[in-house]
């Protein structure tokens, strides 16, 4: 039998971890698959040949975005090219919708099969892209309960197939053995701070989360804080801000990588808005959600935004179950008072525990296995399984 080729493209931290989860099913599934793409650390070890560093394709944001298009265009059709001469039998697009779809798309032109693994945000802004969405692909896994019906209604093969973290984090999570872990004090009050993972990011918000922890320090002399940094490039912005705001006197500990650890140390997370909101909400933290970006790009996302939240718990939930501070309002002085009152509020935290374990409940459906067996029916389908 013809050995399969299955390409696979992710964009950013949060499709490595989705892609390196599927590829390790689908590799159980078919041993002598071959992978290949672009991936990250985490789709390199579980068998990716990555053509192109993930990293160059790592931009969020209209303006930033334009910086590196040039760039980003040339990879893509650097990727056309090797993906015609390797002609593989299956196209997976882990997220990054801006440079999948239209690969998506030139590639079932030439009758190779695409999936794309978690939608768009369709439903919180840009909606038009279910249009684009048709046109490149043949079968979309999506990772949330209410997405599916969307793409029912649009005539777009689609699988709920829940959200792999969900599966990964347990339903409940030990606070002092993670003290422990990270050879914390039991009884200490911790804030966990999550300023992004990319440079541009901690660019925007490393000053911001420090003069917060400032206020909290003056607020509660006793809280400690946590910042879990995943590369040396982002540590060192972190630690020059450091010493900008003249922090020294911060009880702070900065970790490389350990986010879920530090997360589930804390009593409370202080978090830019993104795949991190829903980890903490996984492990029933509180949290303050906030995000900055360049005030066009504000103006052009806003103007496009169906929704009031745009934290994936109160997307979830449907409601404003935590507390999202942006852009103008989002200051040193309102976030820090924001997350005193989870400090302070007990009753608040245990309603919060409730309301997070069922979203918890809701989004574990032992994704891998759904999304594989969707790609294997897909194959079967065309007469290579």
């Amino acid at each position: 039998m013809e050995r399969i080729k299955i390409a696979i493209v992710a964009g950013e931290a949060s499709g490595d971890l989705l892609g390196s989860h599927l590829v390790a099913a689908l590799r159980e599934r078919l041993p002598h698959a071959e992978f290949a793409g672009i991936g990250g650390p985490k789709m390199i070890a579980a068998g990716v040949a990555s053509w192109f560093p993930l990293e160059k394709l790592s931009v969020r944001g209209y303006i930033e975005a334009l910086k590196s298009l040039p760039e980003i265009l040339s990879i893509r059709r650097r990727l056309k090219r090797k993906l015609r001469d390797w002609q593989p039998h299956l196209f997976i697009g882990v997220d990054a919708p801006d440079f999948n779809l239209g690969l998506e798309r030139y590639l079932r032109r030439r009758s190779i099969t695409t999936v794309h693994f978690a939608s768009p945000s369709i439903w919180a802004w840009r909606g038009g892209r279910i249009h684009k969405i048709k046109r490149a692909v043949d079968h979309m896994l999506v990772l949330f309960p209410f997405e599916k019906s969307i793409y029912d209604k649009a005539g777009i093969a689609a699988t709920y197939v829940g959200h792999p973290l969900a599966d990964t984090i347990p339903l409940e999570t030990d606070l002092l053995a993670a003290r422990d872990q990270l050879k914390l004090t039991h009884g200490a009050k911790i804030v966990a701070l999550l300023p992004g993972s990319r440079q541009s990011e901690l660019n925007l918000h490393a000053d911001l989360f420090i003069q917060t922890a400032l206020r909290l320090q003056d607020l509660m002399p006793e809280i400690q804080f946590l910042v879990p940094l995943t590369t040396k490039e982002t540590r060192q912005l972190f630690e020059v801000a450091l010493y900008r705001n003249a922090a020294h006197e911060l009880r702070l500990t900065i970790l490389f990588g350990h986010a879920q650890a530090a997360m589930a140390a804390a009593d409370c997370v202080l978090v830019a808005s993104g795949t991190a909101t829903l980890e903490a909400a996984l492990l029933k933290r509180p949290m303050v959600i906030t995000y900055r970006v360049p005030k066009l790009t504000a103006m052009i996302m806003r103007a496009q935004r169906y929704l009031p939240y745009v934290g994936l718990p109160n997307v979830l939930a449907g409601r404003f179950v935590v507390p999202e501070l942006l852009q103008d309002q989002a200051t040193p002085d309102n976030l820090a008072q924001a997350v005193k009152v989870w400090l302070d509020d007990k009753p608040a935290r245990e309603a919060l525990h409730e309301t997070f374990k069922n979203m918890h409940l809701e989004l574990r459906q032992n994704t891998a296995q759904r999304a594989t067996d969707a790609i294997i029916g897909l194959l079967q389908a065309r007469g290579l399984q």
